[in-house]
């Protein structure tokens, strides 16, 4: 319980704070940057290397390409049928694709299946979701927008010099590896500060204002993000007969909220920054409950 009240606090105070505007305009960018670069990195060395290289492992990181493949489609296919604006398909190929994995995920699924559920969270995330932030978010932020043009080079960069990533490629080489007590307390101490500070972080960034017009795409969105995704997830698992933990990680994940920087992203790249802007606050909120009813309905 007191897992979901640090949550819905650290929440509420950086929403507060944004409110009020105690801190600087760029705190909620600072936070983020602390968490990906020290706070992230520190939780991947600490726990990856209690996996055991096995099928097991790769489970998250199958589901989640299987489950943004899937979404992808549907969001072009529901778009067509709609007919969205090239601005708001955008949009929408984002922040309806994209899933707050690390952010919410490590804090909501830690809160639910406990610390060794946090191995496939962060292979879910960086095998997965930030792979497919760094490469297709890339492409799909330069195809639907005229802000920005496509380079491949900048994209592999970015992966290579990535923090988390790097972290990751050192922990899969550590796998099987016990540290020694300080360094097991001080990657602990480390790891600890990602819940605040990207939850707070998390509260800075909501936004909630939302036209009439809008409501189609948000909706749209929004049941594809966390009604649909983790449905895919389920189909996945029960195909391949995968009745496990990392299976239940992998489903409660899919059905986290919309991330955060896909919807910075499609912002900075004009596609329709406050339909964004919304799908990412409501989706925060809307997917405490729905994450829920997926976690009681697979427990």
């Amino acid at each position: 319980m007191e897992n979901f009240v640090l949550i819905l606090l650290c929440i509420v105070i950086g929403y507060g704070i944004n409110r009020l505007q105690i801190f600087s305009k760029d705190a909620a960018i600072t936070l983020n940057q602390f968490a990906i670069n020290i706070s992230l990195p520190a939780m991947i060395l600490l726990q990856i290397p209690k996996l055991h290289f096995s099928i097991e492992a790769l489970i998250p990181a199958i589901i989640a390409w299987g489950v943004m493949t899937v979404s992808a489609l549907l969001i072009l296919y529901l778009s067509k049928i709609f007919e969205f604006s090239k601005e708001v398909t955008g949009s929408l190929m984002l922040v309806a694709v994209l899933t707050n994995s690390s952010f919410q995920g490590i804090p909501v699924i830690n809160a639910y299946l406990g610390d060794s559920a946090l191995p496939y969270v962060l292979i879910y995330d960086q095998l997965g979701t930030f792979i497919a932030l760094a490469i297709y978010g890339t492409f799909i932020a330069s195809f639907y927008s005229k802000k920005s043009e496509l380079s491949f080079r900048i994209i592999i960069y970015k992966v290579l010099t990535f923090p988390p990533f790097l972290s990751l490629v050192i922990a899969l080489f550590l796998m099987g590896v016990e540290f020694n007590e300080t360094v097991t307390e001080v990657l602990k101490d480390l790891a600890a500060t990602i819940v605040p500070i990207a939850l707070v972080a998390v509260g800075l960034q909501l936004k909630f204002k939302l036209p009439r017009e809008e409501i189609k795409p948000f909706s749209v969105a929004l049941i594809v993000k966390l009604l649909l995704a983790p449905l895919i997830a389920f189909i996945i698992a029960k195909i391949f007969n995968w009745n496990s933990e990392a299976s239940v990680v992998s489903i409660l994940e899919a059905g986290m909220s919309p991330m955060i920087t896909a919807g910075a992203i499609a912002s900075m790249a004009g596609l329709a920054p406050r339909l964004s802007s919304a799908i990412v606050g409501y989706g925060i909120l809307i997917s405490f409950i729905t994450t829920y009813f997926i976690y009681i309905l697979i427990g």
